[in-house]
């Protein structure tokens, strides 16, 4: 399993994905944060840009994502929500310092790379003593969801190709108890074509040895132990909390939460309307897309309902989502 979806679009662009021999089997994993973003949080996300004086900031992918009814980029068009469209969440703090009269929402998603960012902007926020900037979090951590897969019992993954994006910041030792308590073995990556052929080899290897290992081959970009300041960086503003994953449901410790003084800045204060249980789309496959237990041509949605131009779940709608990824390049 590749976890990364830039390592899912990089399998397909090289035709290291196509060229594979029949018996090696690559599945996308939930490597994507739209795609393992859940309804409830999309229609948090709406409910707070339809609240008066109040103006949600999210990354482009995610005003495509569809909720229970509605897209952010539908409810802007339709029911007068304030939604922007940010490239970095300081455009945000910036809209708010200029704008007191109104709450500004920032909605967070992302992995353990986008999460320093984030909590850059609040400690800035904190410093300026803001009183109308808030945090919708949305964060998840890679490891607990791959234990979550491996603990499942029938995920049937003899190996990962772990995220260099993920890897840069929390290092090898993250992976270890893959081995300790799964024996399943983890090569973390690159994203050029002799990135990805090396992780294959190294990981058909260690399974043919049955000698399961951590290995980092992509140490140009990341050191043993990661990026120390920026996880210093997230435990100072956040705590870890039990999250619930699209296609994985709850699982312990993959989320984060705003904590000590910094819990002030929650958007869930903002929240005055019900947010229930939302079922996924009739007939979509993200959820088992996700897990790697079939491919996006293996849903009968794929191509003939859902597609980049109307997608019926997230993994149609992010470039680094596997239905996606599937429809753009196919067998080619």
């Amino acid at each position: 399993m590749e976890v990364c979806g830039t390592h899912t679009m990089a399998l397909f662009a090289t035709g290291i994905r196509q060229g594979l021999p029949e018996q090696i089997r690559l599945a996308a994993g939930p490597g994507c944060p739209v795609c393992v973003t859940p309804v409830e949080s999309i229609e948090s996300a709406i409910g707070l840009a339809c609240r008066k004086d109040t103006v949600l900031f999210c990354f482009g992918d995610m005003a495509k994502v569809p909720g229970a009814s509605d897209t952010l980029e539908s409810a802007r068009a339709n029911r007068g929500a304030r939604v922007k469209i940010m490239y970095s969440p300081i455009e945000a703090l910036e809209f708010a310092q200029n704008e007191p009269r109104k709450d500004v929402v920032l909605f967070g998603v992302g992995f353990e790379t986008t999460i320093p960012l984030f909590a850059s902007v609040v400690q800035r926020a904190a410093a300026c003593r803001m009183k109308n900037l808030y945090l919708l979090t949305a964060f998840k951590l890679i490891p607990p969801a791959l234990e979550a897969l491996l603990s499942s019992g029938d995920a049937g993954i003899d190996g990962f190709i772990l995220p260099g994006h993920v890897s840069s910041i929390i290092g090898e030792g993250a992976y270890r108890f893959m081995v300790e308590r799964y024996h399943v073995p983890g090569v973390i990556a690159g994203f050029e074509a002799v990135d990805l052929l090396e992780g294959i080899l190294l990981l058909l290897d260690m399974i043919a040895r049955r000698e399961p290992a951590i290995k980092n081959r992509y140490a140009r970009f990341v050191s043993p132990l990661g990026n120390q300041r920026a996880r210093d960086l997230i435990a100072s503003v956040f705590a870890e909390c039990d999250s619930t994953w699209r296609g994985l449901g709850e699982i312990r410790n993959s989320g984060v939460r705003l904590t000590g003084d910094f819990s002030r800045f929650d958007a869930g204060a903002l929240i005055d309307f019900e947010v229930g249980a939302v079922p996924e789309p009739a007939g979509c496959g993200c959820g088992d897309v996700i897990k790697g237990k079939r491919t996006p041509t293996e849903c009968a949605l794929f191509k003939a309902v859902c597609t980049p131009a109307h997608p019926i779940g997230p993994c149609m709608v992010s470039r680094e989502g596997a239905c996606a990824a599937y429809y753009y390049y196919g067998g080619r």
